[in-house]
Formats: C-alpha cells, structure tokens, sequence
C-alpha cells in the first residue's frame, strides 16, 4: 500500500515541502512506496518553491480512507488534518510543535518531535549521512522550509541548529541565502488575487483560549501596507468566518518581516481585552503594533489571555 505523506491544513511551505521531501526520502532510500499530499492549497511562498525546484503540486485530498498508511508532518494537532485521521494507520509523526494530543494509532510508531524552527531540519539529522546523496532540488526544498520558517533567520524561534543546516545545504548548492528568501518573501507577500475570507484562512491555526475558540491567523510580509489597506473590509469578514469556522473569532497578526514587527487588527471590544491583557499594551484604535512579535508559535500562542 502506498503511503501518503502530509502536513497541516491550510499548507505553508513547511508543510507542502516537508512532505515531498520525506515521500522522496522513504521511496529512494528507505525502499517504500510513498507520495505527498496536501490538505488545501498551498500559499503563494509555497507555489513559488514548487516551481522554483521543479516539483509538481502534491495532489489535495480532503480525508483519508480508513486503514490508509499516512506519515503526518509538520503538526500533531488533529484539528489540522483529515476528519478521519483516527481511521487511517498513523505509522510516523514527523515534528517541531507542541504536543496537542488526541491522535490515535493502531500500533507503536516513531514520534520524531524536536525543538527546532523547522520539520525540514528534523528530516535532515534524521537522514544523516545520507543528506549528502541528496538530489539538488531535495536539498532545495529543504533549505526553502528553514527559511520559510526562520524568516531567514529573524524568527525567535529561530535555533543555531537551524541556521548551520541552512548555510550547509546553501553551500552545498551554491545558492544566496539573501537572494533566496528574498524571492520567497515576494512571493508570500503577493496576496493581490485572494479574497478577504482566504486570506484570514491563509495561514490558521485554532486554539482554545480562555473557554473562546480563536482562528489565528498570521500573514508574514515585506509589504504590510497591502494588507493594512484592506484593514476594514478583512474585520468585516472576520464574523463570517469565525461563524463558518465554529470559532468565537478570528485573530489577525499581519507580521513585517523587515521591520521585525506586528499589526494585530482590533475589530471589537473582545480583540481588545485579549491584546492587553496578553501583550501589555494599550489600544486605542482598530490596530496595534507589537515590536519584536514574529512568531505565532513562540510569542503569540503562549502569551494569549484574558
């Protein structure tokens, strides 16, 4: 049977990448039957490092079959996968996230799960030496995931693990790091064709936050001026899609790359007590900046309250 390899809904580059690469991986050079898949449609960073490496779009599936051979990347978080996950045979948990629970397996697999900015970087010290063997574009792929996920490298989350696999694997191929990410930040900023409701979706992720059932979203950015612009309009959205979506509300955090900040969009009185009391701030507009808040991982999920 042949094993499908997948990340997260709503598939960043991490996720969309990560998941070729250890498809890649277990058919070339651990003798499986495996190929990629993905939960939605991949962001517009994602699209560029397909086709910027030669890949073909991984298939998008909205559930799986029961007793289907899965490995899951990039979460561990049921929210983020197919209804019927519990159904299907989990036989490997590849990850860099905080442990939710809730995922069922019908036997003892291997739960690989590290502190490090990136799934890509746990698939490369999992491989070893073979990295070495690699095919340019799977070494591609990955260097794209550390950079995606380190913000090149200005990301809290961030570890010197991360960076040294990323110059490593940048050497290795020749390739500018700047040049690099500078490309895939154009990409992931180029938000022109999406509608209101798929941009609050782009990138997503659900919590539970004082009994409130919260969207957050994230849309990481060299140009927020072009977000900010529809500021009114995505606020007006956001109760349809929280409603839609079975949250209490929506959450937005525009992050500048460039200038290591975020704009959190404050639609109602509810936004507003959670970004004081979770950020020390004070608001008194529609929006507040958050200097140094990059990551949703590191320093917006565990500083949310009430």
């Amino acid at each position: 049977m042949t094993t499908l390899v997948f990340g997260h809904k709503s598939p960043d580059t991490d996720a969309t990448l990560s998941a070729i690469v250890w498809a890649w991986y277990l058919t070339n050079r651990r003798g499986g039957d495996a190929e990629p898949r993905l939960l939605g449609e991949p962001n517009t960073e994602a699209a560029f490092v397909l086709k910027h490496w030669g890949f073909a779009k991984p298939a998008i599936i909205a559930d799986v079959d029961a007793g289907q051979n899965v490995v899951i990347v990039d979460t561990n978080n049921p929210a983020e996968l197919p209804p019927s996950i519990n159904d299907a045979n989990i036989m490997a948990i590849i990850d860099h996230h905080m442990l939710v629970g809730g995922l069922k397996t019908k036997a003892p697999i291997n739960v690989v799960m590290r502190p490090l900015a990136c799934t890509a970087t746990v698939m490369h010290d999992i491989m070893g030496d073979d990295v070495a063997g690699l095919p340019t574009e799977i070494k591609g792929a990955m260097l794209s995931c550390i950079l995606s996920d380190t913000l090149e490298f200005r990301s809290p989350t961030t570890t010197p693990h991360d960076r040294a696999v990323a110059e490593k694997l940048a050497a290795d191929l020749g390739v500018s790091i700047p040049d690099l990410a500078t490309k895939m930040f154009e990409a992931k900023s180029d938000v022109s064709a999406f509608s209101d409701a798929e941009l609050l979706r782009m990138d997503s992720k659900e919590y539970n936050v004082a009994g409130k059932e919260l969207r957050v979203s994230v849309l990481e950015t060299t140009a927020p001026k072009i977000v900010l612009d529809r500021k009114a309009s995505l606020m007006a959205s956001m109760e349809g899609v929280a409603k839609e979506d079975g949250a209490d509300q929506v959450l937005l955090f525009v992050v500048d790359i460039l200038r290591e900040e975020a704009t959190l969009l404050v639609p109602n009185d509810l936004v507003k007590q959670m970004a004081e009391a979770s950020f020390g701030c004070t608001v008194t507009g529609d929006t507040v900046v958050l200097p140094g808040i990059m990551s949703r991982k590191k320093q917006i999920i565990p500083a949310l309250k009430l």
